[in-house]
């Protein structure tokens, strides 16, 4: 299996196949309720054969270049994940995603893995165009988006009926310019 260090603490980012399903409906079960906080992943995973449906719908939308689908794992456990939900190679376009368990949480795990896939997405895809759609209400993930240094473009109010809530979605983005000038800024500090 190949894997891409995020770091040296020893979190990898990993394709997320169906193979892993025991392994992702296992983490799944041990962040349920905090990953349904404000994303559905929570109730659609919820037996065997849900996590590997799940996971072989992102393994044919990768044979599609239509979307893909990361987990990240810290010391051999797999804690959380990345995704482009959509992936449009023909427009440029692309959404990205995350989840993450609490035992992973506040350690910048989401933040270095969506760095790496948006590289990734923009420099080998030729995506132009990365959205980031997050809860207004969901604080830790809008603040992922800032410190990816995406621009929020607006609110679609009331646009995702959730557990009988409707909630107000943000939408962020970056576009590739921005990207390449933001990772070119980050490396001459890190230079210096």
């Amino acid at each position: 299996m190949f894997a891409i260090s995020l770091g040296d603490d020893g979190a990898e980012l990993r394709a997320l196949e169906p193979w892993y399903a025991e392994e992702f409906l296992t983490h799944m079960d041990r962040g349920r309720e905090f990953v349904g906080q404000y994303i559905a992943l929570a109730d659609v995973v919820t037996d065997l054969a849900s996590a590997r449906s799940f996971l072989q719908a992102y393994a044919e939308k990768a044979a599609h270049d239509t979307g893909r689908i990361y987990g990240i794992w810290t010391e051999g456990t797999l804690v959380g994940g990345v995704l482009f939900r959509t992936m449009d190679v023909n427009l440029g376009t692309a959404e990205a995603g995350c989840w993450l368990e609490p035992s992973a949480v506040g350690k910048g795990l989401i933040t270095r893995a969506a760095r790496t896939v948006i590289d990734w997405a923009i420099g080998e895809r030729s995506i132009h165009r990365v959205e980031w759609l997050v809860s207004s209400k969901n604080e830790a993930s809008i603040a992922v988006a800032r410190r990816l240094g995406m621009t929020k473009d607006g609110v679609l109010r009331e646009s995702y009926p959730y557990r009988g809530e409707r909630h107000d979605m943000e939408v962020w983005s970056v576009l590739a310019p921005e990207w390449k000038a933001l990772r070119a800024a980050g490396q001459a500090r890190a230079q210096a």
